[in-house]
């Protein structure tokens, strides 16, 4: 048995993470199903052990990988193969790790069981959109259940969602090479970034998918098999091309900085105009999931965390080193 372990963790990838809605625990979600809680608290604590970078509960969630994973105020919400499914966290913190519900969206066939990629809350609407390996996005009501949408217009697999806080909108990437714009009001197409098309950006031996990408207001910021490039949304024009060779899996904006992840050890510091500002290591040879942890309930977890091809979550105090490593 400590040698299938041994094997397992060898072998393990972790895909998502997620914080509890009071800041003091991560949700982390691997290959093999399961979900991992860590107590932020009790690792930064004065007094931690290395009990303390270990798992509080570890429970099978999904039969296949965990893909994405976002929190309500009391839910923390899960996909995996075909499905999304919902727990409650004040269960998984009392170690009752019982599913509260699953969904599956309306596949075109009954044999049809895409991944999840992506999951996205829209609270005004109090939503949720998953995206994955039937080019669709899909709408549920969170408060009924319910299938309300699909969104239809990618030609190949969604990699990855994001929001536009201020308008009912939302960005999608995917395998086709493309960035689409969808309107929520009207449920339609409204603009598309065909990423790989732009000279400056192309990299035809790295591919034309979209890994990753994230918006603040007119601005958006994508990479994968393009290269990591800050577009100006309105006039759909690349204003920064940040030289980075190898493809990007997981981008975010953090007050002046943006900040990516993807081969490599380094969790990446980009100035706006393209200057990089700092790469600092981790513990992992590939990362595929960064999480900002700033939930105002609990400033002294305040952390940046970093997951990928290992069963390592490293934790950053502050952008400049890698604090720790909490473990599976």
């Amino acid at each position: 048995m400590e040698v299938f372990q041994a094997l397992q963790r060898l072998h393990m990838i972790i895909f998502s993470q997620n914080v509890s809605p009071c800041g003091k625990f991560l949700a982390a979600g691997n290959n093999y199903g399961q979900i991992a809680i860590f107590s932020l608290s009790a690792a930064l604590s004065s007094e931690a052990k290395e009990e303390s970078k270990k798992p509080m509960v570890t429970f099978q969630a999904h039969d296949g990988p965990v893909y994405s994973m976002v929190s309500t105020d009391r839910h923390l919400l899960s996909a995996g193969d075909g499905e999304v499914k919902a727990w409650l966290w004040a269960e998984i913190l009392k170690k009752g790790c019982k599913e509260l519900w699953r969904r599956q969206p309306p596949y075109r066939t009954s044999l049809e069981v895409p991944e999840i990629n992506a999951l996205l809350l829209v609270p005004k609407e109090n939503s949720l959109i998953l995206a994955g390996g039937d080019c669709q996005l899909h709408t549920m009501d969170l408060e009924t259940g319910t299938f309300t949408r699909a969104l239809w217009g990618h030609t190949d697999y969604i990699h990855c969602l994001a929001l536009r806080e201020r308008s009912p909108e939302v960005l999608s990437g995917g395998e086709d090479g493309a960035v689409r714009l969808w309107d929520l009001r009207t449920a339609k197409e409204v603009q598309t970034i065909e990423v790989y098309k732009h000279e400056e950006c192309s990299r035809p031996h790295n591919g034309r998918w979209i890994g990753c990408l994230a918006t603040d207001s007119d601005w958006m910021v994508c990479g994968g098999g393009p290269a990591l490039t800050l577009w100006h949304l309105r006039s759909s024009t690349p204003t920064t091309i940040f030289p980075m060779r190898a493809p990007q899996k997981h981008v975010t904006f953090y007050q002046d900085l943006i900040l990516s992840a993807g081969q490599g050890r380094c969790v990446n510091q980009w100035q706006l105009s393209g200057e990089l500002k700092a790469q600092v290591p981790g513990s992992s040879p590939g990362l595929l999931s960064l999480s900002l942890n700033q939930q105002p309930a609990a400033p002294e977890c305040k952390v940046l965390t970093a997951a990928g091809n290992s069963c390592r979550v490293d934790v950053f105090t502050n952008l400049g080193y890698r604090a720790f490593s909490l473990s599976f």
